[in-house]
């Protein structure tokens, strides 16, 4: 009987200690969305996955955004397009200083999963942080932090995310994402847009469009569990956004660069009689520019992995062969006879731009550079027949 007494006061003891502590609150998962920067590298914004597990301390951010500028060769390889990039954990009040300080905004979108899903996904992303798994392969539309938040949700919930947004599309590309959001810096809005090739302007899934944080917070609110509630059970402002906000979409039409390159070709047309030393100094920076950019494709095409900048429209119009112009636009700025071979070669030029045209209407892998086409064919045709009148 003492002992049954002894044991029963145990019991009563071990419910009343767990009736007094408080439960501990389940793992919560959630994506924290990082508002553009002014960095050119920040244009895109960012993201992360935030682990809650109050039994382990503080919130963990799992940021696939890291990059080690000091790595051996490691500006041959952006150029080459094999950049390395790799997971980090660290603890969220960390993570989010830096974009206070820089004043970019930061949401959070807490996912409602189950307590397995949950614990599947957080063990994943301990796995993937470790350093021997840390390391990826990056591509700046395929493979980026985004696309990794995107498929590790995916993968906690059996596919669920992309079999639900792969089927629909709002019409975007890769062109169309870039050059938006690089606007605000025209040397990169100039570099995505004259660069791309006809790959980037494929239209987008909703998941492929995920590729941009916002984007991917965007698909988040639309997607729904297997019990039909939204995947996304509360949204959690964290820093507030005191920068430029994120460009909008816009619509850009051809017909003012086309009566742009109309009218350099009426000027080139009517000055070249009176001043032709004039226009030939002009024209040769112009010829060097292009020689530059047709370079720089050929070698993106040709050398590196930036597989969106292969079979670039843009070198028809951008042509490389302006290098064979240089010879006699110098002969004719200092008041000399260029020579029969310039006539012909800038009708080279002529007939790549008139190409670039013809390819802009082919079904099979068109390129979106009707504005380039409207402004460069007329400005190749204008110094053609001012030139060749000579």
């Amino acid at each position: 009987m003492a002992r049954l007494l002894v044991a029963l006061s145990l019991w009563l003891l071990a419910c009343g200690a767990g009736l007094a502590s408080p439960a501990v609150p389940p793992l919560r998962v959630g994506i924290a969305t990082m508002q553009p920067g002014t960095v050119f590298f920040e244009r895109f914004g960012h993201d992360a996955v935030v682990v809650d597990d109050p039994s382990h301390g503080e919130p963990i951010s799992y940021n696939f955004g890291f990059f080690d500028p000091d790595e051996p060769d490691f500006l041959g390889n952006f150029v080459r397009g094999k950049m390395r990039y790799q997971l980090v954990a660290l603890p969220f009040a960390e993570d989010m200083a830096y974009y206070r300080d820089v004043g970019r905004g930061v949401s959070i979108q807490w996912l409602d999963l189950s307590d397995a899903e949950a614990t599947r996904l957080a063990g994943a992303l301990a796995e993937n942080a470790k350093p021997e798994n840390a390391r990826y392969g990056y591509d700046y539309f395929t493979d980026n932090c985004a696309t990794r938040v995107r498929d590790a949700i995916d993968k906690a919930l059996g596919g669920g995310l992309k079999r639900q947004i792969e089927g629909r599309s709002h019409g975007s590309t890769y062109r169309s994402e870039s050059v938006r959001l690089a606007s605000p810096a025209l040397w990169m809005w100039l570099g995505f847009d004259v660069g791309l090739g006809p790959a980037a302007d494929q239209p987008l899934s909703v998941w492929e469009e995920a590729f941009v944080p916002m984007r991917l917070a965007d698909a988040l609110r639309e997607v729904h569990g297997d019990d039909g509630r939204p995947l996304v059970s509360a949204e959690q402002r964290i820093l507030p956004h005191r920068i430029a906000p994120e460009p909008a979409e816009f619509e850009r039409s051809w017909w003012p660069w086309l009566l742009c390159g109309l009218a350099i070709a009426a000027v080139v047309s009517w000055a070249t009689p009176h001043a032709p030393r004039a226009v030939a100094a002009v024209a040769l920076p112009f010829w060097v520019l292009c020689v530059v950019l047709g370079a720089l494709m050929l070698f993106l095409w040709g050398f590196t992995a930036h597989r969106f900048a292969w079979g670039n429209h843009n070198l028809l119009l951008f042509n490389p062969l302006c290098l064979l112009l240089l010879p006699g636009g110098w002969r004719i700025a200092r008041g000399r006879v260029p020579g029969t071979w310039f006539k012909r070669w800038l009708g080279v030029i002529v007939i790549g731009g008139v190409v670039a045209l013809f390819m802009l209407w082919l079904p099979l892998a068109p390129q979106r550079n009707a504005h380039w086409i409207a402004l460069l064919l007329p400005i190749h045709a204008g110094l053609w027949l001012a030139f060749r009148k000579r």
